[in-house]
C-alpha cells in the first residue's frame, strides 16, 4: 500500500511514469494501473482486487502465531525451532510452516553474530595511532602486522585420498590419525604485502620474543612500528622489557575486541582456506614444510598490500 501511495504522490508532483517506475522500484505498466486504479476509484483503488481461488484455509491469526512461534525458545531443551517442531505444535503441515515463515522472513536455523563495542578505554588513541601508520607510515619505517596461528594439525587420513575429477569433488575418509600441532608466528608488512613466519611447537611468550628479536636483526635500518592483539604471550612482561631498551621498536596493541584492525587476520583467512582446508600430511614435518614452501611461494608471486574497497557509510557507534 506504501508502494502504490508512493505512486499517486509522484504522480500528484508531475513527475513521468517513467521516473516513477525507478524511485519505486516498480514497472512501467505497474505505476500506469496504479494511476488509473486511483483515478477511478480513489483511495479503494488501490486495494487488492477480489480474486478467485480457493480461500485460505489458515487465517491471518493463526499465521501470525506461527511467526511468533517461531520466534520463542522450544520448551524441549533446544536452542531453536524445526519446520518438523513446529508442524508437530502447529498441526500444520511441513510445507505450510516453511511458507509461512517464508513469508514472515524468519529462519529459526540461522545465526548472525556480530562484535560487541570495545570496553576499552583508550580505543580511539590505539584505533587511530593504528590507522595513522597504515594511512600515512614515517618515513623509514616498516610497519608489522603479527599474529600467530596456533593448533595447526597435521591431520593424516587412513585411507588414500580420492582426485578432484569431472563428475565427483575431491573424497576423503572421515577417519584420520594425528601427527601432532604447529603453531604458525606470522608478520606482514603491510606497505609490501610479504609475510615473515616461522612455525614452532607452541607460542609462548619465549617464542614471541624469539620471534620479534629475529625481526629486529632481520631489519637493522628501518623504524619497526609492530601491530599486535592482546594475546597474552604479546603482553608479556619480559617481551615489553627487552623492546623497551630497543630504540628502533614500538609496539602497538589493537583496541580490545578489535584484533580486526591487525592486518594479519586477512592473511591468516587466506593461508587457511588455501593450504589448512583439505589437507593430508604423514608426519607433522610434512606440514610445516608445505607451509614454508606455500609462505616463499605467496612473497615471489603474490605478495602486494591489502587495498581497502569498502566504499559504504562507516557504521555509527
Amino acid at each position: 500500500m506504501a508502494q502504490r501511495a508512493r505512486v499517486i504522490l509522484l504522480s500528484a508532483e508531475g513527475l513521468s511514469v517513467k521516473e516513477i517506475s525507478k524511485r519505486c522500484n516498480l514497472s512501467m505498466q505497474n505505476c500506469s494501473k496504479w494511476r488509473k486504479r486511483f483515478y477511478t476509484k480513489h483511495l479503494d483503488g488501490l486495494k487488492d482486487s477480489p480474486r478467485k481461488g480457493r480461500p485460505l484455509i489458515y487465517s491471518a491469526q493463526e499465521r501470525v502465531k506461527v511467526i511468533s512461534l517461531a520466534c520463542t525458545t522450544p520448551p524441549d531443551g533446544s536452542n531453536q525451532w524445526s519446520i518438523r517442531k513446529l508442524a508437530n505444535a502447529t498441526g500444520m503441515g511441513s510445507s505450510t510452516i516453511n511458507r509461512i515463515l517464508n513469508a514472515g522472513s524468519i529462519k529459526p536455523h540461522k545465526i548472525d553474530y556480530w562484535c560487541g563495542k570495545s570496553t576499552d578505554p583508550e580505543f580511539e588513541e590505539k584505533q587511530a595511532a593504528i590507522w595513522g601508520l597504515y594511512l600515512a607510515p614515517p618515513d623509514n619505517a616498516l610497519i608489522l602486522s603479527i599474529d600467530e596461528k596456533s593448533q595447526i594439525q597435521a591431520l593424516d587420513r587412513t585411507q588414500p585420498t580420492l582426485p578432484l575429477r569431472q563428475g565427483n569433488a575431491k573424497r576423503m575418509t572421515a577417519s584420520y590419525k594425528r601427527h601432532g600441532t604447529t603453531c604458525l608466528l606470522a608478520a606482514l608488512s603491510v606497505h609490501e604485502g610479504s609475510v615473515d613466519a616461522r612455525c614452532v611447537n607452541q607460542h609462548t611468550h619465549k617464542e614471541f620474543l624469539a620471534f620479534l628479536k629475529y625481526l629486529y636483526r632481520k631489519y637493522p635500518r628501518k623504524q619497526l612500528h609492530v601491530i599486535m592483539d592482546n594475546f597474552s604471550a604479546h603482553m608479556h612482561e619480559k617481551v615489553y622489557k627487552w623492546a623497551s631498551r630497543r630504540r628502533r621498536l614500538t609496539l602497538h596493541l589493537t583496541p580490545t575486541y578489535a584484533s580486526w584492525l591487525n592486518q594479519i587476520e586477512i592473511w591468516f583467512s587466506i593461508f587457511s582456506r588455501d593450504v589448512v582446508k583439505g589437507g593430508v600430511w604423514h608426519s607433522k614435518q610434512d606440514l610445516v614444510k608445505q607451509i614454508m614452501f606455500y609462505i616463499n611461494q605467496y612473497n615471489e608471486k603474490r605478495a602486494k598490500p591489502f587495498k581497502w574497497t569498502y566504499m559504504g557509510k562507516p557504521l555509527v557507534a
